[in-house]
C-alpha cells in the first residue's frame, strides 16, 4: 500500500519585475496570486516591483531574505536591464551575487530565463541569453524557460504596451510555473 508523505509548508519569495508584480492587473489576479492558490500550504510573498532591475533587486534582496527566510527564490529580473540596453557583464554581476546571496541564506534558487526583443539585434540578445545559461551552469540553480514565449504570441493575451500580459494570460502563466516551483519546493 502506497501512502503519500505530506508536504511540509514552504516559503517562496518571488523576486521579479513588472512581469512577476503583474502590471496592469489586479494583484489578486495575478499569476504569483495563481500560485498561491494552487499552493494554499505554502507561503508564497512577492516582492515584484515594476521596473525593477537586477541592481535594484540586488538592492532590496538581503532586507528581503532577512524579514521573509525564503526557502525558495525565484528570481524574474533582468528584463528591464535589456529594455535600458544595460551590458549582459553588470546583468550578470548582478545576477549571480543574488544567487550567491539567496543560497548562503539556505534556500533554493529559480532563475527565470528573460529575453529581450529582437530589435535590440543579435549580438546583444545573444550575449543576453548566454547570461542565463552560463548561471544555470550551477547545478543548484534550476533555469526556469521565459514563460513569456507562450504569451506573447497570443495578442488577445497581451495589454495594449505588447509587453506585459493581460488578465486573461494569468492562469496560463500561473500554470507554467507551477511544477517548476512544486518541484523546488519540495
Amino acid at each position: 500500500m502506497l501512502t503519500a508523505l505530506p508536504l511540509q509548508a514552504a516559503t517562496l519569495l518571488v523576486l521579479g519585475d513588472s512581469l512577476g508584480a503583474s502590471y496592469g492587473v489586479d494583484e489578486h489576479k495575478g499569476w504569483v496570486a495563481g500560485l498561491r492558490k494552487a499552493l494554499p500550504e505554502h507561503t508564497i510573498i512577492n516582492a515584484s516591483v515594476s521596473g525593477e532591475t537586477s541592481a535594484g533587486g540586488l538592492r532590496r534582496l538581503p532586507g528581503l531574505l532577512q524579514s521573509v527566510n525564503p526557502d525558495v527564490v525565484l528570481v524574474e529580473l533582468g528584463g528591464n536591464d535589456g529594455l535600458r540596453g544595460f551590458a549582459p557583464a553588470e546583468l550578470k554581476k548582478n545576477l549571480t551575487k543574488i544567487i550567491t546571496l539567496s543560497q548562503q541564506a539556505g534556500a533554493k534558487v529559480l532563475l527565470s530565463q528573460v529575453m529581450v526583443p529582437p530589435n535590440y539585434g543579435p549580438r546583444y540578445e545573444k550575449a543576453f541569453m548566454a547570461v542565463y545559461e552560463q548561471l544555470a551552469t550551477n547545478p543548484q540553480v534550476t533555469l526556469v524557460p521565459f514563460f513569456m514565449t507562450v504569451i506573447a504570441p497570443h495578442p488577445e493575451l497581451m495589454q495594449r504596451d505588447g509587453i506585459h500580459p493581460n488578465e486573461q494570460a494569468q492562469p496560463t502563466i500561473s500554470e507554467f510555473m507551477l511544477p517548476w516551483v512544486q518541484k523546488a519546493l519540495q
